[in-house]
């Protein structure tokens, strides 16, 4: 269990992808949008707690001045996100169907993010908390190696891809983080067990202290040793938009354990759940929209939605 100085301030690096997106759902389709996994993840975690975030990634010249004073409008710093002059940013498009668990991809257009190196700000070399979006295992294993000091904690999120194209990479990233966020079955694939326990236990050894596997709308699964804690999605009226939710959740997660200056496993039961409550809000509009405007009071009376969730009395007499 690690408790922080009370005086010291944390600071997290989100590194990932900063996209345009095009979404097409069952309720509409936008034309390009703001997205990107270091988008949500540093807007998510903004909502949650007021603390030191940088974003590490990479743009186009195409990429509009609005977006950039929407960061730093938030306090974002972006002193990380390189802008390549005549480049292209990274664009994103996909339909989803009625069951929103299911998605095509229509285009994926790397442009400036295939030669993407990532350059840590040297004042957040020194950071608390590093997030590792889902990139090439080769560039999350840069940003590790440029870190000066050993972060409190490094969370990675990955995906199947690089399970099946680089996965002697992608296990050396995994043997030096503390998290690892993936779906169930990326678990399952990565470990080679069905049983979701099992493969939680197969990834602890693996060196994550702490394995989530996220459920979608289903929720999410927290395991450290033999402990286990699960968190349920909360059943929202509407559901408009999935695009960003698992980004979402890492986002409120760091940024709940970052406020709380507390990394335990207590606190991360927590933390899971101020991330399901921040993506319950990114699902219901467009892209980033509803992270834009989210009110402090409206993210306190969802919070207590999940408390009466989870509660209840049990007379074991």
């Amino acid at each position: 269990m690690l408790y922080l100085p009370q005086n010291l301030i944390m600071k997290i690096v989100s590194v990932g992808t900063v996209a345009f997106d095009v979404i097409e759902t069952p309720f509409g389709k936008t034309d390009k949008i703001l997205g990107g996994a270091a988008t949500y993840i540093a807007l998510a975690a903004k909502n949650v707690a007021a603390i030191d975030t940088a974003v590490v990634s990479v743009v186009g010249s195409d990429f509009p001045d609005a977006h950039l004073q929407l960061f730093r409008d938030r306090d974002v710093n972006i002193s990380g996100l390189e802008i390549v002059p005549n480049g292209k940013t990274f664009f994103w498009s996909g339909k989803y169907h009625n069951d929103l668990n299911v998605r095509d991809t229509l285009a994926t257009e790397l442009n400036v993010l295939a030669d993407f190196k990532p350059v840590v700000p040297q004042d957040y070399q020194d950071a608390d908390i590093v997030m590792l979006g889902n990139l090439h295992p080769g560039v999350q294993l840069s940003v590790i190696e440029q870190m000066t000091k050993k972060p409190k904690l490094i969370v990675l999120d990955t995906m199947n891809f690089w399970m099946d194209h680089t996965l002697d990479l992608l296990m050396d990233v995994i043997k030096k983080v503390d998290v690892i966020t993936i779906n169930d079955e990326e678990a399952r694939q990565l470990s080679g067990e069905y049983s979701l326990v099992k493969a939680a236990a197969k990834i602890h050894e693996m060196g994550p202290a702490y394995v989530v596997i996220k459920k979608g709308e289903h929720g999410a699964l927290l395991f450290h040793d033999k402990q286990v804690f699960f968190a349920p999605a909360l059943p929202l009226e509407e559901v408009f938009d999935p695009t960003g939710a698992g980004d979402s959740f890492a986002g409120g997660f760091v940024g709940y354990l970052a406020q709380s200056e507390n990394i335990s496993f207590e606190n991360m039961k927590n933390a899971v759940i101020h991330g399901s409550n921040i993506a319950s809000f990114c699902v219901e509009k467009f892209g980033t929209e509803r992270l834009i405007d989210l009110d402090q009071q409206v993210l306190k009376d969802r919070l207590k939605q999940f408390i009466a969730l989870t509660q209840f009395n049990i007379d074991l007499a």
